[in-house]
């Protein structure tokens, strides 16, 4: 970049601004719908500030249907799903790149083969055998059928592979245990792809849909998109709860936007160092 001119960076700057607020303008949008009064989303036209701001549109919402407790829902299976998916993924990574044993590459290939597969085709079989356990209907069902993720192996699995092979040697000299150089050593390098994946695993996790309401039937177990789709469909005509509907939405994207910002660091650090590595 140090031959760019200035007229360059320039340019490149508006079409990134430009493409930036085309992606976050579904958001402005839906944030300035949830503060609107019916008349203003009915009559408004294309006017997207409202004429008179309807703040107790979420106190509305909150009192028309438990949204907390399907945000607490989602927030605690995800960060749940996210540590032991982390867990199983940083072990069985380890073992394909430090370890050298027959058939290691095919149980990767078996493994990345999995990803291909529609995750609708594992629907009827995962909830037979979560019928048989009995946890239908329940929050450690959802957590139990999701603590395995391909992504995660695959993205863990090509950065060990980056880890010198002379500080593993030379831990092991020292008498340290395989498990001392996973958790000590490697997955400490490899923190800002660590917390890449949580992050899009946990975000994958809290936006899921339609696994939740094959599994989940019971209302005091919805997560927070059930109760969404829940609530638009049972509280009346769409046009009138329409401001109730997007507040409901910008309160369940709180969290996502909460805990982006506070790893945005490490989330843009991983990708730079993907960049340089490759």
């Amino acid at each position: 970049m140090k031959n760019v001119s200035k007229k360059e960076r320039t340019i490149v700057f508006i079409i990134l601004l430009i493409f930036g607020l085309i992606s976050v303008y579904p958001m402005i949008w839906m944030f300035f719908s949830s503060v609107k009064g019916t008349r203003d989303i009915l009559g408004g036209g294309l006017n997207l500030i409202p004429e008179t701001w309807q703040w107790e549109n979420y106190s509305n919402v909150l009192e028309s249907a438990p949204f907390l407790s399907y945000m607490w829902n989602s927030l605690w299976t995800s960060t749940l799903i996210v540590v032991i998916q982390l867990f199983l993924s940083s072990l069985l990574a380890y073992a394909l790149t430090q370890f050298k044993f027959k058939g290691r590459n095919a149980i990767f290939g078996i493994v990345l083969g999995t990803y291909m597969l529609p995750s609708a085709v594992t629907y009827i079989p995962s909830f037979v055998l979560l019928s048989r356990m009995g946890l239908t209907n329940s929050l450690w069902g959802l957590v139990i059928s999701n603590m395995a993720n391909v992504f995660t192996i695959y993205l863990l699995r090509t950065n060990f592979m980056s880890t010198p092979k002379g500080v593993i040697e030379a831990a092991r000299v020292d008498g340290a245990s395989e498990w001392s150089i996973l958790w000590r050593l490697v997955v400490p390098m490899n923190r800002n792809t660590i917390i890449n994946a949580s992050l899009i695993s946990f975000i994958a996790n809290f936006n899921t849909y339609l696994w939740p309401s094959i599994l989940l039937t019971r209302q005091e177990n919805y997560v927070i998109q059930q109760g969404l789709q829940q609530f638009s469909t049972s509280s009346g005509a769409f046009t009138r709860t329409f401001p109730l509907i997007m507040a409901g939405t910008a309160l369940s994207v709180v969290p996502l936007i909460i805990i982006y910002i506070l790893l945005s660091r490490y989330f843009i650090g991983s990708s730079s160092e993907s960049s340089v590595k490759g």
